[in-house]
């Protein structure tokens, strides 16, 4: 019986670790949720949406969860640091072409998935992140969350 009921606590211990831990971050499908509500942002209002994009005003900003999006000519539209960089020439921190990758992807209506390395924010280790990214009106628009 005492061994029944320290299993029994053991494992509830365990199992709320693992919650606060993954509540730390954002979930793919949290990700992939905050896009389709950015994507709507953008259809509604593009200049106020990408204005409450970079500032994170609007639930658009979620720990470590945010959209961006680069503009047509490569840049960055929103972006909580990166505003009015390239986008398109943007490297992972292996060198990887990120940014046009992340332009390749895009289609309007649909939503598709580029892998890269990323540190954390606050960190400087890169580790894998995923982006959704789509195309709406003339934005490229992308959340990406930390696996």
């Amino acid at each position: 019986m005492l061994q029944q009921l320290f299993a029994v606590s053991a494992l509830a211990f365990f199992g709320s670790i693992g919650s606060a831990v993954a509540a730390e971050y954002g979930t793919p499908a949290e990700a992939k949720a905050l896009l389709e509500k950015a994507v709507m942002a953008v259809k509604a209002d593009k200049t106020k949406a990408l204005v409450m994009f970079t500032k994170g005003e609007g639930g658009f900003k979620d720990r470590d969860l945010y959209p961006y999006c680069g503009g047509p000519d490569g840049y960055f539209t929103a972006h909580p640091t990166l505003l009015g960089k390239s986008l398109k020439e943007l490297r992972d921190k292996y060198g990887r072409p990120l940014g046009e990758e992340v332009y390749a992807a895009a289609r309007d209506g649909s939503i598709a998935e580029v892998s890269y390395m990323w540190p954390r924010p606050g960190q400087t280790n890169p580790v894998a992140k995923v982006a959704f990214v789509t195309r709406v009106d003339d934005q490229v628009c992308a959340v990406g969350y930390y696996k």
